[in-house]
């Protein structure tokens, strides 16, 4: 089992965005002292719900300042980037980083980040399989053109290689985040292994996980990639010595992060959104994934990769907005949790 934390460099009420940011350098680089496996760097736009605009930038900026530790993105928004450049950040990070980038890629919202950013609607609902495969692509050949109704170039050299990168690896995984039926096939038939939200619990998952299996084995994907293939459970983790205490921590700070966070979003033509209550919300989190005494979380982590074959975590550990808080538990996490699974 592989346990990693789940930066958002979430913006609290009353927080600065350089204060969110410290936060999250921070807690990435306490992640390595306390031997997690890896870190997974969100993305987003225009909102406090996030405050890091570009995962692969700070990933470049952690693997320079970390030695052991898998970095990664969950997600890189891809309808709003061109897939050769992100393809091109993600082959230098691969080789540069000694194999230790990892690239999460996703469809986003339907925001207004698709009308700034020039993609249009039609990235974000049509578009997605294009971009993924010519990114694909530009990981796995030599040289790449396109002829897609987004995307028409001639034939180019892909400059640096992945493969060249001097570890055993021939280019960094992509992990494809999934939400619905649709993108689930989308990276099935692909094998592309599934990052899954912390808004599900164990009993979808398994059964998105399952999915993944039969529409893979449909697409004649290899059995062995089947068998191995490495999905991502988002989720949230906030360990104190009672699980009441863990969960009044979470219930005190995540509830008005998430308001101000979520509202935040603009849709880019206007249709209506259906917001959670940020409270229920919470306490849904702390209901589904591990928060309280260690014991408890590491039994909780055990349970899900039972319930769904999944041994990778993806964990949101700065849910109390605070920093000292946030270090604390991802000590704890490493000291307290990962002896009991390994």
């Amino acid at each position: 089992m592989r346990v990693g934390s789940f930066v958002l460099a979430a913006q609290f009420p009353g927080q600065g965005q350089g204060e969110a940011l410290h936060r999250a350098v921070r807690s990435a680089e306490a992640a390595e002292e306390a031997g997690l496996d890896a870190v997974w760097l969100a993305e987003h736009h225009f909102v406090p719900y996030g405050t890091c605009p570009s995962a692969i930038t700070l990933a470049a900026l952690l693997l320079g300042r970390t030695r052991r530790i898998r970095v990664g993105t969950a997600v890189s928004v891809l309808p709003t980037a061109h897939p050769v450049a992100l393809g091109e950040q993600a082959a230098l990070l691969h080789i540069t980083s000694g194999g230790r980038f990892s690239l999460g890629v996703g469809r986003g919202g339907p925001w207004v980040d698709l009308e700034v950013f020039g993609a249009g609607l039609k990235a974000y609902e049509t578009g997605f399989p294009e971009s993924l495969d010519l990114l694909v692509r530009w990981l796995r050949e030599p040289s790449v053109a396109a002829a897609g109704e987004r995307f028409t170039f001639r034939e180019v050299p892909v400059v640096p290689r992945p493969s060249e990168s001097l570890t055993d690896t021939e280019g960094p995984e992509v992990v494809v985040a999934c939400t619905s039926p649709a993108s689930v096939r989308l990276a099935a038939e692909r094998g592309l292994p599934m990052l899954l939200g912390m808004h599900v619990g164990d009993e979808e998952k398994a059964d998105m996980v399952a999915l993944w299996r039969s529409h893979a084995q449909a697409a004649g994907v290899d059995g062995d990639a089947i068998a191995g293939a490495a999905h991502v459970s988002a989720g949230v983790c906030q360990i104190a010595d009672r699980r009441t205490d863990a969960v009044e921590a979470l219930t005190k700070a995540m509830p008005g992060w998430l308001k101000q966070g979520l509202d935040a979003h603009v849709t880019v033509d206007g249709r209506a959104r259906a917001m959670r209550d940020p409270l229920a919300y919470t306490e849904l989190l702390c209901g589904l994934h591990p928060v309280g005494t260690p014991r408890l979380c590491a039994d909780r982590l055990a349970a899900t990769s039972e319930r769904t074959g999944i041994t990778r975590f993806a964990l949101l550990v700065e849910g109390s907005g605070d920093l000292a808080a946030t270090v604390e538990n991802v000590r704890r996490l490493g000291a307290e949790v990962l002896p009991h699974l390994r």
